[in-house]
Order: C-alpha cells, then structure tokens, then sequence
C-alpha cells in the first residue's frame, strides 16, 4: 500500500492536459489543482494510520494482502458499514469530497453487472474486470469515477441527439480496442487520480448500443482533456495564501469536464460494451451505492464540522447557553444523526446482489432515505450554522488585516470576545466556506437529484402491504 509520500512522487509522471480560468496549468503548480492532490495524500496518509486500519483497509480476496477500502467490492454486510463509515471519516478529515469516492462506488457496481453478463452471455468481461481490479490493488492506485453524461438536449435520447457527443459512445472498434467520444461532466477528482472508471449514465435501449459501454481509462490519455470548473473561490486561492482561505490545504469539491476526443481503450480495460439490458441496473447499483456513501455518509462527516464550527462561535461569542441557540445546535445534530442512522440501516439492511455473486449492496430504501434526508437538510443546517455564526462570516475582514500594523490594533480591539479576535476571525471564515460556499447545491445534486430518490422510493415502497395492514385493522376485507 501506498503512503503519502508515494502518491504523491507517483502523481509526478503524470501528464494531465487540463484547463483552468481559460489557460492550460500544470496538474502539481497550480494551487487549485494542488488541493485535489493534497487531499487524495491525505486519504492514503489515513490508510497508514493504525488508528484508521479497520475503517480505512480491508484484506482482499483477489491478493491476500491488505488493500485500500477504496478498491474493495464489499463482499458482506459488514463491508458495506465500513465502506460508510470511510465516507464520515474522510469527510470529517479533508471537509471536501474523498476523490476516490465514485471510482470506489463504480467498481461495486460493475463486479456485479459484469458477473451476470458472464453468467448470461458467456461474455469475459467479469474475468477481465476481475483482473483490472487485481492490477489496481496490487498497485494500490487512485481511481476516480465519471458517471454524468453532457446529455444535450434532454427530451431527445442519446441516439436522437444532433451531436452524438453529448453522450460517450464507441466510434471504432478493431481487434485490439475501442475508440471512444463524448464528455463526462461534475467529474470529483479525475486530474488527481491514476485512473478513471467510466460507467454509462442511465439505462440504454436497443439501437442504443455505442452508448453502453463502461471502460477504466489512464489519467492523461492521448485525446482525455480536463476543463476545471473556476468559481470566486478557485480566484481567491490564486490572489491570497492558502492560510487564509476557509479550507487552506483542501478547499472546495473540484470538478471538471472530461472530454474524450477518439480516446482508445483496449480491450483489457473494456467492461461493457453494446449490452444495452445491463446499463440500467448498472447505474441503479452504481445509485444505491452511492447514495449511501456520498449521499449519506459523506454529508454526515460534512454536518459535524459545521456543528463543530457553530458551537466554537457561539461559545466564543458567550450565547452557547442561550435556549435558542441550544434549540439549533440540537436541530442540526437531529437532522445529521437521522441520516446517518439511515446510513447505517442501508449497510446492515444490505444483501448480496445478484445472488450467488458474493458481492453485496445496500439497501435501496434506506440509501434513498439517507440522501433524501441530507439533501433538505443540510439547507437547514447551513441556515441554523449561518444564525448562529451571525453576519461575520459573510462581514469579517480579512486575516490579512491582522498582519497590518495600521489595522491590527483595531482588528484586536474591536472582535475581541471571549476569545481572541485571530480564533473569532478563523473559525467565521471556516464557516464562510460551508455556508457561502458550493456544499449547498453540491449536496442538493450529488448522488442523483432528490427527485430521482423520491421516484425510487415511490417505486420501491410495498404500498400493497401497507394498504393491506389498514384495510385488516380498519375491518376491510
């Protein structure tokens, strides 16, 4: 397994091609790029750490030795609780995305998938996955996960669109690969990862079949570009130093646009191609998953910095004690430990899927009902930390006016309360970056849109048996 250190050094030979504020930067020299490298080391630093093995590490069925639970396919219940649990650790660790998070959740999802369809269709793509999987944790490598297609116009399908790019598709196939086009986009993390993992982004119909294809692609590729996503914050860590930003060595979720121009994938790294039967309970496994970990767990680790920071402020401030501001702290831990506790009921409600496979998913109910919960409540979270926080986090000066001789003594002065003005100062701009920042709409769309959880729920409820129950104690036959 890889330390820090060794990511880090094997992150050097890499060559990314990626575009930020509208110029071409070096993935290791820019400092918004640096903080998705930063915060994928500080994911292997926890893998080392003997504190975090159990929920970090797992042993692994395909080399015998401990790997990274990051490239594990959780083969119990029990799996599924720790790969949670790694979810709430990263987050409250990093407070941004764990980068490997989707590339985890996508090889869940594709070594069930590509088991039926060698079970099926006598395909190899299980025993060629299998052997992919192998590879990646022998070298214990950073994978990310692209799932989100462009999609163009949406009341069309893929096939019906002008510009057939809009959704990745195969373009050539000969004996040694494929050549594939399109974009992925809201892509956590690929510019820091030794590897992506492509899955389609929904089910596919028959005449479909170019669009169904699943593939694991090297970071840097010839034809793979990454167009960075650039906000006030990607602007403000360019103009100040990183000491003084919300979230110094990590930052916000970075994002790109990765754009495939006739990228060749052999076929060793090929999982699915043309199966269009498969796509669509592909990406339902791949959801259930996710829903659980980056919908629920995630969000939960994310929840307790920002009540962490809440109650620091209010303490600081001297109203920790006052009712109302107990009845808020209360009401964010209410919200944060439901979810978890859905969290939890996904895993352990969990079973395998398909049968006979080994490999396990969680309950479908209880991970919609995990990221249902956090999608409405993190808002109220972020508004009951913005309340107690008070104006500062959007007022405050900046720390930099601290280091000014002509300010400083003013600064001291007048933001002095029950502690120091440079703590009231730091912890106000901890929270700027949760409550003015991207987390919000982040969460509301990450995992799927909470009308595609509501959908699910509806769909998956037994409102037979429920009618069932209230017709027999109602005297109904």
């Amino acid at each position: 397994m890889k330390s820090a250190k060794e990511y880090l050094d094997s992150v050097k030979s890499l060559n990314p091609r990626i575009f930020l504020g509208g110029r071409q930067v070096k993935l290791l020299e820019n400092p918004t790029t640096m903080t998705v490298v930063n915060a994928n080391a500080r994911v292997y630093e926890l893998g080392t750490d003997p504190e975090y093995d159990g929920i970090m590490n797992t042993v692994s069925p395909l080399t015998g030795g401990r790997i990274s639970r990051n490239l594990h396919v959780a083969g119990s219940v029990q799996d599924l609780e720790k790969r949670a649990e790694m979810a709430t650790l990263t987050s409250q660790m990093l407070g941004t995305c764990n980068y490997r998070c989707v590339g985890a959740d996508t090889i869940n999802a594709l070594a069930g998938i590509t088991w039926e369809m060698d079970r099926d269709l006598g395909t190899g793509y299980h025993r060629r996955f299998m052997a992919h999987l192998k590879y990646l944790q022998e070298n214990d490598l950073a994978v990310s996960g692209a799932v989100t297609d462009a999609k163009g116009e949406r009341s069309r399908r893929p096939g019906q669109q002008e510009d057939p790019d809009v959704y990745v598709h195969v373009t050539e196939k000969n004996a040694d690969g494929i050549v594939v086009r399109g974009a992925k986009v809201s892509q956590s993390g690929a510019i820091g990862a030794h590897e992506t993992i492509v899955i389609p982004t929904m089910g596919m119909k028959e005449g479909e079949e170019d669009f169904a294809v699943a593939f694991a692609v090297p970071n840097g590729a010839p034809g793979l570009t990454y167009i960075c996503q650039y906000t006030p914050f990607t602007a403000e860590r360019e103009l100040v130093a990183a000491k003084y930003l919300g979230n110094p060595l990590y930052g916000q979720r970075e994002t790109c646009v990765m754009v495939f121009d006739n990228v060749f994938i052999p076929w060793d790294r090929v999982f699915l191609c043309g199966e269009t039967k498969y796509c669509g309970r592909l990406i339902a496994r791949f959801a259930k998953t996710h829903r659980m970990n980056c919908g629920g767990a995630c969000k939960v680790g994310f929840a307790d910095l920002i009540i962490g920071a809440s109650q620091l402020l209010a303490e600081y401030s001297g109203v920790h004690k006052a009712p109302h501001i107990v009845e808020k702290i209360t009401d964010m831990i209410r919200i944060s430990e439901t979810a978890r506790a859905c969290t939890v009921a996904a895993a352990l409600k969990g079973g395998e899927e398909p049968a006979g496979s080994g490999f396990f998913m969680p309950d479908d109910i209880f991970g919609n009902a995990a990221k249902l919960t956090i999608a409405d409540g993190f808002w109220e979270i972020m508004k009951w930390a913005g309340d107690i926080g008070g104006g500062l986090a959007v007022t405050m000066p900046s720390e930099m006016d601290l280091e000014n001789p002509e300010t400083a003594q003013y600064i001291r002065k007048f933001l002095k309360t029950g502690a120091p003005a440079e703590s009231r100062l730091r912890m106000a701009k901890f929270l700027q970056n949760w409550c003015a920042g991207l987390h919000g709409a982040g969460t509301w769309h990450g995992a799927g849109s909470p009308m595609a959880q509501k959908m699910a729920l509806y769909a998956l409820t037994d409102l037979d048996k429920k009618k069932d129950l209230a017709k027999s104690l109602a005297g109904l036959k």
